[in-house]
């Protein structure tokens, strides 16, 4: 009897339940070991560990609006909990729990980190020379980005192939 692939629902909250593991872990151990004040190098000037807290989206946008991002954060997860319960295996239904999982890493903080409930501040701790600081649930919302990209990419080339030969269509 032939394997069944996974469903795609499956691989996608099996993949965001791993992201949100390693990026709340992760910043537990950043919290305990890290300081605000002095930077770990592991790759030279280019990549160090540094603990940081971030009112804001990326390079601190909408620092002064914290409960907006929450909001915003909350309604992102919701949505990506539908396209994932309707995802497809392979690239798109890691994509989609990569992008989920980070999501969900950063909520996470937003509800429960200081200063209070809504408000929080995400935990950062890579530092990406000196340009800015993230965490591994931006990490993985970056590579699930890059999944979802390469899924499409490959949903257009099997689309512009001919269903019965295989071959593409003039």
């Amino acid at each position: 009897m032939p394997e069944r692939a996974a469903p795609g629902y499956a691989v996608s909250f099996a993949v965001a339940g791993g992201v949100v593991l390693l990026d709340q872990s992760s910043k537990a151990a950043a919290v305990s070991s890290l300081s605000t004040t002095e930077r770990v190098p592991l790759i030279g000037d280019v990549l160090g560990l540094q603990l940081a807290f971030n009112p804001g989206a990326i390079l601190s946008l909408g620092a002064s609006a914290t409960w907006v991002l929450t909001v915003f954060g909350v309604v992102a997860v919701a949505v990506l909990c539908v396209a994932a319960a309707r995802s497809r295996p392979g690239w798109q239904a890691i994509g989609l729990g990569a992008v989920l999982g980070g999501a969900i890493g950063n909520v996470l903080d937003r509800l429960l980190s200081p200063p209070g409930f809504g408000r929080g501040h995400v935990t950062d701790f890579l530092a990406y020379g000196d340009w800015f600081i993230g965490n591994l649930a931006d990490v993985a919302l970056a590579a699930g980005a890059v999944a979802l990209v390469v899924a499409g990419r490959h949903r257009r080339r099997l689309a512009r192939s001919s269903p019965a030969t295989g071959e593409r269509r003039s």
